[in-house]
């Protein structure tokens, strides 16, 4: 059996340390994100569910809906559900793949499924800074910051798990910060602190964060003292296959020509 990703026990540990003083900003950016696809679907959703590793947050986002767990097996009934959203937790799945599978399993047919989790560009400068510092001062390299899938390989999922009609879109954000120290502080507020199963279980030497740091101020700086952070949003979207959906053509089984639908005057290439 594989070795996991995620130590199950240390992302716990981490959700329920950052609830003594939550910095939960990319979750509200998330929630808003969920609440603008909802209302752009002509739909009323009778039965919800919501996967997450802060239901008490996202319950003021979905109310009335159960909240569930991000556990690796999803305590979800088959076809009990019209939409389930899975919140800003997948990134940590050790089998994203099997929980999208799990989620469409609990949509009835027709039924929404929307994500919404950090893609592979989030924190792209802290996890080069840190990997630099560490080379440089002990010549090797622990995980410190958790891996996060491409856009297009997100989207990829969504096919793999049966989802018809899918759809990756994503939402680049950049934060500025006084110092890598405060972006580290907010990680450990929204409970993003690491939790890889291959984690080194001593911490962070203090040469190396402060080699870290300056590197960080170097090329990722503000110019007014402060840094930049890249936090990336992808949104993913899928429904439960259903015969009443739209289904492309055949390849070749078009009956008008490009050209002509548009009104445009064909060239010829020359050979």
């Amino acid at each position: 059996m594989a070795r996991p990703l995620t130590d199950r026990a240390a992302l716990l540990r981490n959700r329920r340390r950052a609830w003594h003083d939550p910095a939960l900003f990319l979750h509200e950016i998330a929630g808003d994100e969920v609440k603008d696809r909802l209302s752009m679907v002509n739909r009323t959703f009778r039965d919800p569910a919501v996967i997450s590793g802060f239901g008490s947050f996202w319950s003021r986002i979905i109310s009335d809906a159960p909240h569930l767990d991000d556990s690796e097996v999803l305590d979800l009934p088959q076809s009990a559900h019209d939409l389930v959203v899975h919140a800003m937790s997948l990134h940590w799945a050790d089998d994203p793949v099997g929980q999208l599978i799990q989620a469409r399993r609990a949509l009835r047919p027709d039924g929404l499924f929307l994500a919404v989790l950090p893609g592979g560009r989030s924190l792209h400068e802290l996890r080069s800074t840190l990997a630099q510092a560490e080379s440089d001062i002990t010549g090797g390299l622990s995980p410190r910051v958790a891996p996060m899938a491409d856009i297009r390989d997100l989207g990829a999922l969504l096919q793999r798990a049966g989802f018809a009609l899918p759809v990756a879109d994503n939402l680049p954000l950049t934060v500025s910060y006084a110092s890598p120290r405060h972006l580290m502080r907010d990680l450990r507020a929204m409970g993003e602190a690491n939790a890889l199963a291959d984690r080194a279980r001593r911490p962070l030497r203090r040469d190396v964060l402060e080699r870290a740091c300056t590197l960080y101020h170097d090329a990722f700086g503000t110019g007014d003292g402060g840094v930049r952070a890249t936090f990336e949003l992808v949104v993913l979207t899928g429904w439960a296959p259903d015969e009443s959906q739209q289904k492309p053509l055949r390849p070749g089984s078009a009956t008008m020509r490009l050209a002509d639908a548009l009104g445009a005057t064909e060239t010829p290439m020359k050979d």
